[in-house]
């Protein structure tokens, strides 16, 4: 397996990807491959934090954070991750994630959060974002709304997070 950033060409694929992935998920709205093509036009759009993993030089899985802010300090927002479901559970979303992390402490980003399931990401150090000062802008499962913090020295945060314009939120 390979990761590296998605690039024009790779859009068609990671779209018919993210739609195969989210097919069957237990939390999804079915749009989530149309949310990541109005990410990429947006502010939000980091496009070193847009990943694809390839695995024979097939795209098989994808991840994106983009910009969100507490206050006036810029986080991160992990979502969506996606994998086709015949490579699920061979560590690539763990690989991408991992990468990502990496980039972004790279990149200066102090934090990310994610909307997602309580089994899964607290694996990679995700905790429960009001544990880290970091609370939704509206009503969301506090057992599904993690942060976690990726340098050790990012300030401290307490307030709301305002999402890119794109989630709705």
């Amino acid at each position: 397996m390979f990761i590296r950033q998605e690039n024009n060409n790779d859009y068609e694929e990671v779209y018919q990807l993210i739609k195969c992935a989210f097919k069957s998920a237990e939390y999804s709205d079915g749009n989530e491959q149309d949310l990541v093509s109005k990410l990429r036009k947006g502010k939000a759009f980091i496009p070193e934090l847009s990943l694809v993993a390839l695995s024979e030089e097939k795209i098989v899985g994808h991840i994106m954070f983009t910009k969100a802010y507490v206050d006036n300090i810029e986080i991160l927002v992990l979502a969506p991750i996606s994998v086709f479901p015949e490579f699920q559970n061979k560590g690539i979303g763990t690989a991408l994630i991992k990468e990502g992390h990496k980039i972004a402490s790279e990149l200066g980003y102090g934090y990310s959060v994610v909307l997602g399931s309580e089994k899964y990401y607290p694996k990679f150090g995700y905790v429960v974002s009001s544990l880290l000062g970091i609370y939704p802008p509206k009503e969301l499962p506090a057992k599904n709304f993690m942060a976690i913090k990726l340098l050790e020295n990012a300030a401290p945060l307490n307030g709301y997070v305002k999402f890119a314009e794109e989630f709705g939120l």
